[in-house]
């Protein structure tokens, strides 16, 4: 299939890894294939909760996480219980090719304080600060949004965990890379991690060192276990947070950085990175590696370039040829963005998205 690619289109996407992203890409690659030598069948947990009119954006989101990845994938869906037969519906048709599995969950927090946690920020957002403590079994496990699409292998982001030193129990990326246009630095009513925050829609967890860790804090002297301190960070700053579990999160992280790995921007690319100037500079070095369209970016015109990508996932097929299906006609897609300040910068949000789609021939090919 690939034969049939034009010279120009070959030329621009079809290139090797240091034409794309330079040294830092050939080691990161290096690092890659070494966890993945040392860890050959390990099984890949990835959790998303999923409330309201979440479902179709959530599917979409694990679409994009089936279609890169090479080891085994498990999902677990958290959602409220009128979704769960639409989710099993739709999961039970995906052609796993015996790689994927899933289990969905029910919505569900302390007894004492269910109220009050679920109406935090936004309805069930809350859930992730409770995964450690439900997924007792689940030794370590990727969160992201619904609103996550990945552009290449959940197995590069879970390589990750094999980079954490001793200390190291979860990663994330930071909120802003430009202080100027920062939340956190400017608003905040709180403690938050480093100069800008961090932002909890893509987080990496080990969750055995987060279950036996003790946190410092600053409403006792006592460190306390993640089960111990979740509700009483919640009754200090309650009138303080805006951004609910992302902000406790943030309190956490403050007081215990050294327990913090933090993501590249590329991992984690908001419409923040470019529409007011591009400033993820490692996207436009090596492309965006996962999308976060949040504030309802993938479902109105605020945004194109974001909706753009979100809806050649959504509508692509299984077995269809990735290229002529699915790459092809999204660029002709950003082409008609590039009157917006995110579709400036189009190139960016294909050129991993190309390489991804490069590096699953090439192993399809070996494997024959």
């Amino acid at each position: 299939r690939c034969k049939n690619l034009s010279v120009s289109f070959w030329n621009s996407y079809w290139m090797l890894p240091s034409d794309v992203c330079g040294m830092n890409c050939f080691w990161e690659a290096a690092f890659r294939y070494d966890y993945m030598k040392t860890h050959p069948s390990e099984k890949m947990h990835l959790a998303v909760v999923a409330c309201g009119e979440r479902l179709e954006e959530t599917v979409t989101m694990l679409r994009s996480a089936i279609i890169f990845s090479i080891r085994p994938l498990h999902f677990h869906i958290f959602a409220e219980d009128q979704l769960h037969e639409s989710f099993k519906d739709i999961l039970d048709e995906f052609p796993y090719e015996g790689k994927v599995n899933y289990t969905l969950y029910p919505i569900t927090f302390p007894s004492e304080s269910a109220a009050e946690w679920k109406k935090l920020f936004k309805p069930c957002a809350s859930q992730r600060l409770f995964l450690p403590l439900i997924l007792k079994n689940v030794d370590s496990l990727l969160y992201v949004d619904t609103d996550i699409l990945f552009l290449r292998p959940v197995d590069d982001i879970w390589s990750f965990l094999g980079k954490f030193n001793s200390t190291q129990i979860a990663a994330m990326a930071p909120e802003h890379e430009e202080p100027r246009i920062g939340w956190y630095n400017r608003f905040a009513r709180h403690p938050y991690y480093g100069v800008t925050g961090i932002n909890s829609g893509v987080m990496l967890m080990n969750m055995t060192r987060i279950r036996r860790k003790y946190f410092k804090n600053d409403m006792t002297p006592v460190r306390l276990q993640w089960g111990e301190i979740l509700m009483p960070l919640l009754k200090k700053y309650k009138l303080n947070i805006t951004w609910g579990d992302q902000d406790l999160l943030n309190i956490m992280f403050f007081h215990n950085p050294e327990s913090l790995y933090v993501f590249p921007c590329q991992w984690n690319y908001r419409p923040d990175h470019c529409i007011y100037g591009s400033n993820c500079k490692a996207a436009e070095e090596e492309g965006i590696f996962i999308l976060h369209g949040n504030r309802g970016v993938y479902h109105d015109d605020k945004q194109p370039t974001f909706r753009a990508v979100y809806e050649a996932i959504k509508n692509y097929s299984f077995g269809d040829d990735l290229v002529h299906s699915l790459l092809q006609p999204l660029e002709q897609e950003l082409q008609k963005t590039m009157h917006t300040y995110c579709g400036r910068v189009y190139k960016v949000f294909i050129k991993q998205l190309a390489k991804s789609i490069r590096d699953l021939y090439a192993r399809r090919s070996k494997g024959r």
